[in-house]
């Protein structure tokens, strides 16, 4: 099974009801081919001479695609634009900036290739068991690039105060990711962690080195220099594990509720449990507790709200020497987890599956998917779904 082997095999419209009503805002539909959303943006900006704060967008959208999104520019041109890789399309002027909660859903159309005939198959009868049963909305593994051979999360000993062990994760723990520069400068790192200006001088000049300078100089203030990392990295820390946690919440409710009617499907962090239907049974509709459940991302600030979940998410943190009330990061003050709720299932609206001959792979099959997602939602967790496969 192959997807993306083809900016075109992977296409995605955000849907919105903002609308241009007058004001001080230029809103434009950007189409992107084969670039992630800041780098479109930047070609923007230097496209028309704009500082990045007046650009404003509500969601990043995949490199290796052709994707829609909106954007505005205060006090922006009325124009279109036309560069390699991105156009804008100029659609009036608006009251506000554009931002993430303007976002009501994305479109998407993929193509899923290398298919043999009974993967083709399998892959038309789930599709059809997800449209029927709803799919659980999990964080796919993007959220969790951050995890590396340790399976630990950075988060969890930084919550704890244990800012020795969350730097070592953050700086020295190999990630299947890794480049070779990189898995050399972590080899290291791991033996010789301790050994600051012996370790600072056999490193390459990064922002690892940097931290590791501060180490010499300042021998034991892990927390001095875990609160040098960058913050859009800690931020990713804090997002993987509070992510990790919600879907472990899900899959437990899951389990607990239908049993019967689940089949498990690998991912990163281990397989999870999907709706099936059952060949040959009329099941009960699913109860409103899941249908209708949003369960809260776990963090200190929510645990006066937890309700009926309050329990499971203390038993989730017990193992990792956590409860709700320390689940947050102490120091920097810059950095927290993000406070709400997320749909336990949605549905895929608009869901349909067009087997055909792969054009691409000789013998082969390829399966065209087309369908909404709510905003949040991840599509790459549908084609596992659909797949079986990670």
């Amino acid at each position: 099974m192959k997807i993306k082997c083809q900016p075109d095999d992977f296409q995605v419209d955000e849907l919105t009801d903002f609308t241009p009503t007058g004001g001080p805002f230029s809103l434009f539909r950007m189409t992107k081919r084969s670039l992630g959303t800041p780098e479109a943006i930047e070609v923007v900006g230097r496209k028309w001479n704009i500082n990045r704060p007046r650009l404003s967008y509500g969601g990043l959208k995949d490199k290796h695609a052709v994707t829609t999104q909106y954007v505005t520019i205060d006090k922006g041109p009325r124009r279109d634009m036309h560069e390699v890789g991105v156009q804008l399309d100029f659609l009036g002027f608006a009251p506000r900036a554009f931002g993430p909660h303007d976002i009501s859903g994305n479109r998407f159309t993929m193509v899923i290739r290398d298919l043999t005939e009974p993967a083709l198959e399998g892959a038309l009868a789930a599709a059809k068991e997800v449209a029927q049963e709803g799919l659980p909305n999990y964080f796919d593994d993007q959220r969790f690039g951050s995890v590396g051979f340790s399976s630990e999360f950075i988060a969890a000993p930084w919550c704890r105060g244990d800012y020795e062990r969350a730097l070592w994760l953050a700086l020295a723990d190999p990630n299947e990711d890794d480049r070779a520069s990189e898995k050399e400068q972590k080899r290291i790192l791991r033996e010789m962690w301790g050994q600051w200006p012996e370790c600072k001088a056999a490193l390459e000049r990064s922002h690892r080195r940097s931290l590791i300078t501060f180490l010499a100089d300042r021998p034991g203030d892990f927390k001095g220099a875990f609160a040098r990392l960058n913050i859009d990295l800690r931020g990713l820390y804090l997002s993987a594990f509070q992510s990790h946690l919600w879907n472990i919440l899900l899959a437990t409710l899951l389990r607990q509720e239908c049993p019967e009617r689940l089949v498990d499907v690998p991912l990163k962090m281990g397989p999870f449990p999907f709706l099936r239907s059952v060949p040959g049974q009329t099941l009960p509709p699913l109860p409103p507790t899941l249908t209708e459940a949003e369960l809260p991302l776990p963090c200190a600030r929510m645990r006066h709200e937890a309700g009926v979940y309050e329990q499971p998410l203390e038993a989730l943190l017990e193992p990792y020497g956590l409860s709700l009330q320390k689940m947050r990061p102490k120091y920097p003050r810059d950095s927290f987890f993000s406070k709400g709720v997320r749909a336990a299932i949605i549905n895929v609206r608009g869901l349909t599956a067009d087997p055909g001959e792969d054009e691409l792979y000789s013998r082969k099959k390829k399966l065209t998917l087309k369908f909404d997602l709510p905003r949040g939602a991840y599509a790459t967790i549908l084609v596992k779904r659909i797949t079986g496969e990670s």
